[in-house]
């Protein structure tokens, strides 16, 4: 066993925390599971080669991101380009493996999709947040939150009754959005978050994307205004104002700003409790406000 596939290993560390096996140098993908993520799952990838300088590649699909690693800086110019090339060739793997992943779960989403039943109105997440349940399936006691691009089915957002959400293992998710009616000329388009913030919107005549999380709302816009050039776009933002940096107004405004659109957040009432950030959360409040 060699000194590099310990320092690799120690690298690894230095980012994943402590790791009891070691790498296979062998230049192939592999997976592997990320300390701090669920049990079964295989987030973290690595490709390590010995051979020439001994270099490799790792990151993790979930967090997204990938670093570079090698046992010591190239002494000439062919070296350099080696290990340029590594690099390349890493990334390739990487990317491969990326499109087989996103595909694997395309296809379960879509078999999934197609078998699940039409969401029970009376669904315990429908209850609390106050909304109907549009187009949504269930599995189970799990509703299904269908997410598309480019028109095609790509990925489910899975909403147990606590609440607690979860995407298919591997599913694309970035530039990919859930849909609620129908995108008319002439008529302006919400981008939002969460799904049941979109539920509120579109419950309130809103056409809207719903872009699943804060990350994805500039990719989401930019999609969106590639296909719909004349179309007005509102960006309804979460406004996380107990978090520091407002992640949800930073990338509302960034996302407007990306796709010449618009902004909007909540207007809070004077007594409204600052643990509320979206639209629903405000449509929620005040519902149970006034019955109080």
């Amino acid at each position: 066993m060699t000194d590099a596939t310990i320092l690799f290993r120690d690298a690894l560390q230095s980012v994943y925390g402590p790791l009891d096996w070691l790498p296979i140098p062998d230049g192939a993908i592999h997976r592997f599971r990320v300390p701090d993520d669920k049990p079964g799952s295989l987030n973290g990838w690595y490709v390590l080669y010995l051979d020439g300088i001994a270099s490799g590649a790792f990151g993790s699909w979930k967090s997204g991101g990938s670093s570079t690693w090698s046992c010591r800086e190239p002494a000439d110019h062919r070296e350099a380009e080696q290990l340029r090339q590594r690099i390349e060739q890493a990334r390739q793997q990487r990317e491969a493996e990326q499109r087989q992943r996103q595909l694997s779960a395309a296809t379960l989403a879509q078999r999934w999709w197609r078998d699940a039943r039409r969401a029970d109105p009376d669904h315990a997440y429908l209850i609390a947040k106050g909304v109907r349940s549009h187009s949504l399936r269930q599995r189970n006691d799990e509703l299904l939150v269908p997410l598309y691009a480019g028109g095609v089915l790509v990925n489910l957002q899975r909403i147990a009754p606590d609440g607690s959400k979860r995407f298919l293992a591997g599913g694309r998710v970035k530039g990919s959005y859930s849909p609620m009616g129908r995108i008319t000329p002439g008529k302006p388009l919400c981008i939002c978050e969460g799904w049941a913030t979109g539920a509120t919107l579109h419950e309130s005549g809103y056409t809207v994307a719903c872009a699943m999380n804060a990350g994805n709302l500039k990719p989401v816009a930019l999609a969106l205004r590639a296909e719909y050039h004349t179309t007005e776009i509102i960006v309804a933002g979460d406004d996380d104002r107990m978090t520091e940096g407002n992640p949800g107004r930073t990338a509302a405004n960034a996302a407007a700003a990306a796709c010449g659109g618009l902004v909007t957040f909540s207007e809070w009432p004077a007594d409204a409790p600052l643990t509320l950030s979206d639209f629903n959360d405000l449509a929620i409040w005040s519902r149970d406000h006034a019955h109080a």
